[in-house]
């Protein structure tokens, strides 16, 4: 009869961090009364095998604890050896040229936020994928499933509740997440600009957007707004998420490495997952809200608005973000283009677009009596990113909320990339400079 560990998983309510208290060894007899309570009806108890060790699992508890069980006779094994990234609270490691907020305004930030490092390949599109955790969602389950991401070592950047719209951050957006295997020697989780991961508290049986009212859930809609911010189209490049463990077939390579937008967790390569079963592509991740001016009448007198308009492409665009920002693919905009090569943008190029743009994403200039030294501000950290991202970073440290003369010495560099010189090159920002940054909006 085998023997098992036993510890309990603790969330500290302030620091997030995970404390640990073993409580000795138990029996099997033991482990199988366990594993019986946890398999009784409306039990608040759910049991996890642990994926990489034999024998080892976890029990969920809706207090927000983990109870851990590992037999006595298991082979030393180390979860992870974290990634040789520093901490989320300065640039280092950051994903090249990632252009939307490392964190969600208010989300709570569990663990040490050091999950991962920068992408592999940070000049392919940005991307989301979507996981289940397989487990209940509600009550305090939030936490007691975020300690068993952090035990395991299969943490994404965001873990969401869609019943109580609780969001949590494991690491920056601008990070890579470990939630995906990885494909022989390829490193799935670091493909593309971005690559936002996000483990949803439900099952893939039964698809936890039925019922599920965005107008309703803040934060959910922070988190899409997030995904939209880094350039990340309102797509599903490999059609709508499998509905059964069946139909969980196409997990095209080409696509996932060449094409931006939103993921199942079982259309990727290497996986062996079909989660998150057949969510509505209706809410995840929706559409934007239309905004702009009125479109100008057709000719003749008439008052249908015509189907494109023209964008000229600044510095810095690339053919995913700009079809995020139209509401449209990357595939429809290289063939309304007649674009061979769609990575490949020159500075000036006048493209066709969808007429009605949706709402703009990014912040307006604010006036030049805003950048004062002194001022605080989340834009002023988000205007710092963007100039650190354009390579015209003279920080030492940060960028941070506060403006300062560093920002100014930063702000002046991007001036004279933009040709700017003499007093117009001063490190103030300017509304024509401002619009050209393209800071993204802050939530």
């Amino acid at each position: 009869m085998s023997a098992f560990h036993v510890a309990v998983d603790h969330l500290d309510p302030t620091t997030l961090e995970i404390t640990t208290t073993y409580l000795g060894t138990v029996d099997q007899a033991h482990v199988d009364k366990v594993r019986a309570i946890a398999a009784l009806k409306n039990t608040e108890r759910w049991v996890k095998e642990h994926p990489r060790l034999e024998g080892a699992f976890m029990v969920l508890r809706d207090d927000g604890d983990l109870d851990v069980y590992v037999p006595t006779d298991a082979s030393e094994y180390r979860v992870y050896w974290p990634d040789a990234a520093s901490k989320s609270e300065d640039l280092k490691g950051l994903m090249r040229g990632a252009s939307g907020p490392a964190y969600i305004d208010g989300v709570v930030r569990f663990g040490d936020q050091s999950i991962g490092g920068a992408s592999d390949s940070p000049g392919k599109p940005p991307r989301a994928v979507w996981h289940t955790t397989e487990s209940p969602a509600g009550g305090s389950y939030f936490t007691s499933v975020a300690a068993y991401l952090i035990r395991v070592g299969a943490e994404p950047q965001v873990i969401y509740d869609p019943v109580t719209d609780k969001l949590g951050q494991f690491g920056p957006l601008t990070q890579s997440g470990r939630a995906l295997k990885n494909d022989g020697s390829y490193r799935v989780n670091r493909t593309g600009k971005v690559c936002i991961q996000v483990e949803v508290l439900g099952r893939a049986a039964s698809p936890w957007t039925k019922g599920f009212d965005p107008a309703k859930k803040p934060n959910y809609r922070k988190l899409i707004a997030a995904m939209r911010a880094h350039g990340i189209p309102d797509v599903w490049p490999v059609g709508k998420p499998p509905a059964t463990a069946a139909a969980a077939t196409k997990r095209p390579k080409d696509v996932w490495e060449n094409q931006g937008g939103h993921y199942a967790h079982g259309q990727i390569r290497g996986q062996n997952h079909w989660d998150p079963g057949a969510i509505d592509t209706a809410i995840v991740p929706g559409k934007p809200s239309s905004g702009g001016s009125t479109p100008p009448p057709a000719p003749g007198g008439g008052t249908t608005a015509p189907s494109t308009t023209t964008y000229t492409v600044r510095s810095g665009d690339t053919l995913s973000e700009i079809a995020a920002r139209y509401g449209t693919t990357v595939a429809k905009l290289a063939s309304l283009n007649g674009l061979k090569n769609p990575n490949v943008l020159a500075i000036g190029q006048r493209l066709k677009v969808p007429a009605k743009a949706p709402a703009p994403q990014y912040e307006p200039f604010p006036g030049e009596a805003f950048f004062t030294v002194g001022r605080r501000s989340p834009i002023i950290t988000a205007m710092g990113r963007r100039l650190v991202a354009e390579g015209c970073s003279a920080y030492a440290d940060g960028p941070g909320p506060f403006f300062t003369n560093a920002d100014k010495r930063s702000y002046q560099r991007w001036q004279k990339k933009l040709g700017f010189s003499g007093s117009d090159a001063d490190g103030t920002p300017g509304k024509t400079s401002w619009d050209r940054l393209r800071v993204p909006k802050q939530l």
